[in-house]
């Protein structure tokens, strides 16, 4: 309990109560930190508890620091896993590209694409801002670098083509 106005250093009130016994272990300690941990192992579960139960305290802390060190092992395979799987992309000024469209949410499409352009790309940024220019309307604006790809085609012209069918 505490803070408390200080008593010879001491600010915070440790209270113990074995609910078994109902026997009650106050101590006044000067902060609620990782001493109080040691605290209660030195003074409390050794005494109540036993050397056999300091002993599984002490397997359970090792199996957790063992699982702690394989589940990041774990992590760094895999994200060097991943990472190797990326395909650097290097965007050059003049280039055409497509714009991901984050905010089509709104009407969604099982068959809309969330890609929209072609835009030319301006410039390059350090960290991944690129610079595109909407040829359409004129308009440039900044995006993230991120959200772009590259545009390997022009529209396809939509001809109308008629064919008669007579009969033989």
């Amino acid at each position: 309990m505490g803070p408390f106005p200080p008593s010879f250093g001491n600010l915070y009130i440790l209270v113990a109560v074995d609910y078994v016994s109902k026997w009650i272990e106050v101590v006044a300690l000067p902060t609620n930190d990782a001493k109080v941990v040691k605290f209660l192992r030195k003074n409390i579960f050794t005494r109540f508890v036993g050397v056999a139960r300091m002993l599984q305290l002490n397997e359970i802390e090792e199996h957790r620091m063992f699982s702690y060190e394989n589940a990041k092992l774990y992590k760094d395979k895999t994200k060097a896993w991943h990472d190797k799987k990326i395909q650097k992309r290097e965007l050059i000024p003049g280039e055409k590209v497509l714009l991901f469209n984050s905010r089509l949410k709104l009407f969604p499409g099982k068959l809309k694409s969330r890609w929209s352009g072609p835009f030319q790309l301006i410039g390059v940024y350090p960290y991944g801002a690129v610079d595109l220019l909407d040829e359409k309307i004129g308009r440039e604006f900044k995006v993230n670098g991120q959200q772009v790809k590259h545009y390997w085609g022009e529209p396809l012209a939509r001809m109308k083509v008629t064919t008669t069918l007579e009969d033989p």
